[in-house]
């Protein structure tokens, strides 16, 4: 009798014609397999394609300053003067740039989340596209005056944050279009198009800049030239994204904020555990994208006499490539052996990986230096991917204990459980990304007072040792697997 009746209703749902223009979307229905064929595959599909487009440019304009900052010295601006070792306060001003974008696009990653519902997607993704303009052409014109203020470029830089919080409004409009049984790939295809955008800034801007310097000379005005093009570079992609979203997106109706399910989130201190370890792995590998161009060029300073490392950046993209393209691998590792197992890991490995950038230093070795921090890279990259795995599963293990000693209906416990993980995906997101901020600054203030950032290194490796004792404290403790969260205790719960 059921089945009779689930067939009469996929019978008479809407058939979905496709439609090459964007437009509001009155019905949409993608669990309903007749609706999803005939038409909503190939819009949620279609919206991907530009979303990723889009975000992938906000992660290219949101690390822009990782590259600016190696340059300014050589482009003639005293407050830059002697990156490369030889000026411990130009060091810290780097850091300092560098840090300005992640602190703002934590802090609009919230925000951003709520606007889907209340803009729509197409229109808020033209609106998030075009403020990227703002920072790239303030940059080009003022690093054409060498006598412009530090605090003129720190604004500056904190407006590039306008790419961090892209990723939110993306993921979130995104999560609207996809099946329960088809998120999964969708938003991780849009996470990693996304995360992406980091190593081709980092691989591109060096050699946008070198073709400068040799149009005019190796010279401060070459070197400031080259940067304008660096900036400017991205405009007319910009454009695109924005005219892309305008004319081919769609806005989903029914895609409404679910503010309960938020509530819920917050009082529920899986959601705080979780943000917590997500510092140590999204926050670094945000933290550590960020910092690590500045960081060779300090550490190594003879690479900047080797031609073919400037122009590749002294290979600092390799750390987010490589980092993006694991963090997929963490997922499915996840899958298969349990999230919590797979982060603990990771954050025990993250401390040896930091001891062994130490000894690197110690010995001056760039490539043992480059291999062990691209080893962290890559740990960052499987952390991500199994924290983000756990907190679906810890919210249905939740209701599910939740439900039985309540009487609630399991249908029901299970719907709630996914509304709440996704509202702790927002918050775990933006608290992930202002740990890139706290790491810089703790870089930062560390060479500023102690002449040496190794005691900031030492005491992320130590945090990342505590951040593996409360995964294990909170998800792995056997009383607490067997009697609290069961489901935890199979890979594919």
């Amino acid at each position: 009798m059921t089945a009779t009746v689930a067939d009469d209703a996929q019978e008479k749902a809407p058939v979905f014609r496709y439609q090459r223009r964007g437009r509001w979307l009155d019905d949409w229905e993608p669990e309903n397999p007749k609706f999803w064929e005939s038409g909503g595959k190939k819009t949620a599909w279609k919206n991907l394609l530009f979303s990723v487009f889009s975000e992938h440019l906000g992660f290219n304009v949101w690390v822009i300053w990782t590259i600016v900052v190696t340059n300014m010295g050589s482009a003639g601006f005293a407050f830059m003067g002697g990156v490369g070792g030889k000026n411990p306060q130009a060091v810290s001003n780097a850091l300092l740039l560098t840090s300005a974008p992640v602190l703002v696009g934590s802090a609009l990653r919230v925000p951003y989340t709520f606007a889907i519902p209340r803009f729509g997607g197409r229109a808020f993704t033209a609106f998030s596209a075009s403020m990227l303009l703002i920072p790239c052409l303030g940059l080009a014109f003022f690093i054409n005056r060498p006598d412009t203020p530090m605090w003129v470029f720190l604004i500056l830089a904190a407006l590039a944050g306008f790419g961090g919080g892209n990723f939110s409004s993306s993921m979130a409009n995104i999560s609207f279009f996809f099946p329960q049984g088809k998120k999964g790939l969708a938003l991780g295809i849009n996470a990693a198009g996304g995360n992406l955008g980091v190593a081709v800034t980092q691989l591109v801007m060096p050699l946008v800049i070198i073709f400068g310097t040799t149009l005019v000379a190796k010279s401060p005005a070459g070197y400031r030239l080259g940067l304008t093009l660096a900036a400017l570079v991205w405009v007319p992609f910009i454009v695109m994204a924005a005219v892309a979203a305008l004319l081919f997106m769609d806005s989903i109706t029914s895609a409404k904020p679910d503010r309960s399910s938020y509530k819920l989130a917050m009082t529920n201190k899986n959601t705080w555990v979780m943000a917590f370890l997500y510092i140590g792995t999204f926050g670094s590998f945000i933290g550590f994208s960020f910092a690590f161009p500045t960081l060779i060029k300090a550490n190594f300073p003879e690479l900047n006499h080797v031609g073919v490392m400037v122009a590749l950046g002294n290979l600092a993209f390799l750390g987010a490539l490589v980092g993006s393209f694991t963090r997929p691998i963490g997922g499915w590792l996840a899958d298969r052996t349990g999230g919590a197992k797979i982060t603990l890991i990771v954050f025990v490995s993250m401390a040896g990986g930091i001891a062994l950038i130490m000894a690197a230093l110690s010995i001056h070795n760039f490539p043992m230096y480059l291999v062990a921090f691209l080893a962290v890279f890559v740990l960052t990259g499987i952390g991500n991917g199994s924290t983000y795995r756990m907190i679906p599963t810890i919210f249905n293990a939740t209701a599910t204990e939740a439900a039985a000693e309540s009487g609630q209906n399991p249908a029901q416990a299970m719907a709630s459980a996914k509304r709440q993980a996704g509202a702790a995906l927002g918050v775990v997101g933006a608290v992930g990304a202002f740990g890139g901020f706290v790491l810089q600054q703790a870089l930062r203030l560390s060479n500023i007072h102690l002449g040496t950032m190794a005691p900031a290194f030492w005491g992320y490796a130590a945090l990342f040792l505590l951040m593996g004792g409360v995964t294990w404290w909170y998800y792995l403790r056997s009383a607490f697997v067997v009697h609290r969260l069961p489901s935890l205790a199979h890979a594919n719960a």
